[in-house]
């Protein structure tokens, strides 16, 4: 399977290929630009008479393709980006208490070889350490997510009666909301929009897909296929004069250059990188540092028990 960051890589090949194609390498995208195309067409007899396509033909097709690689990037950078949230919250969810266990062994450990050798760098050391700890909370701060007007959360009731609570959803969505989401992304994206009242409707659609795909509900997103496939369709659309084929080249590359930005942050980010060391198995990348963490633990419960002794 590619992961996220090899689909980073080739969408931001394929937006730059047509780019330069259109605007010129290492040179500025801009409408005096059309000038210089016009005269090299008329040189070479690709003029409107001559057997070749057009300059604005030649400049449209860059746009369309360029509009198509950018989208296809986009598609990556939000798979990306669910996915390290969903991860983030399942590292919190299942390894935030054995952090906190082990910042409290720590405090437990400083403290008590404060109280064995009355040294007061031991004894700073304890009260540093005592800070890390998360202090506990107030009475309201305690039953906050836990219940509301109608009373306790399912969650909250399983585990005061010792009932298995529901596991944390997915890392990242199914297969098949992959392959869904992409589609729709593909096909009703809002700069596709010939007019402002469809760059409306898409920008609507597609917020609502971008929903569905973050909580993984296939069913939701096989029936937005179903919606858009019912829906109007958008008209062909028309060649552009030539100064807003270049003004859409110049939106198109400030947009990839914006994106890769998002994705650079992403994957620098702590949960990014830990992703990206296993994006086909992040849950037993979970399991990996689990069993690290219990492993020390239980060195510090040993280390804890020899110093009260």
């Amino acid at each position: 399977m590619t992961t996220p960051e090899a689909e980073q890589s080739e969408s931001v090949s394929a937006v730059e290929e047509p780019l330069a194609e259109g605007a010129g390498s290492g040179s500025a995208v801009g409408p005096e630009a059309v000038g210089a195309a016009s005269g090299e067409a008329a040189a070479t007899g690709e003029d409107a008479g001559g057997s070749g396509p057009r300059p604005e033909e030649r400049l449209e097709q860059a746009v369309r393709a360029a509009e198509q690689a950018l989208i296809e990037y986009e598609i990556a950078v939000e798979t990306f980006r669910v996915e390290v949230e969903n991860f983030s919250r399942l590292h919190h969810q299942k390894l935030g208490p054995m952090y906190a266990r082990l910042d409290e062994l720590e405090a437990e450990i400083a403290e008590a070889r404060a109280a064995r050798s009355g040294d007061p760098e031991d004894i700073r050391r304890a009260h540093e350490a005592r800070a890390r700890v998360m202090p506990m909370p107030d009475v309201e701060e305690l039953f906050h997510g836990w219940m509301d007007s109608d009373g306790l959360f399912p969650e909250a009731q399983a585990m005061l009666t010792d009932q298995p609570v529901r596991p944390p959803q997915r890392v990242r969505p199914s297969e098949e909301a992959r392959r869904l989401y992409r589609e729709l992304a593909r096909r009703a994206h809002p700069d596709l929009a010939q007019d402002e009242a469809e760059r409306k409707r898409r920008d609507e659609f597609i917020s609502r897909v971008n929903a569905a795909y973050a909580r993984g509900d296939e069913a939701q997103l096989r029936e937005l296929s179903e919606e858009w496939a019912a829906g109007p369709v958008p008209e062909e659309r028309r060649p552009s004069p030539s100064e807003e084929l270049y003004a859409r080249l110049e939106w198109l590359a400030q947009r990839k250059d914006l994106l890769t930005l998002v994705a650079q942050e992403l994957e620098e980010s702590a949960i990014g990188s830990m992703l990206r060391l296993s994006p086909e198995d992040p849950d037993g990348l979970l399991n990996e540092i689990a069993e690290q963490l219990l492993a020390q633990v239980a060195e510090k419960e040993a280390e804890l028990a020899a110093l009260r002794g």
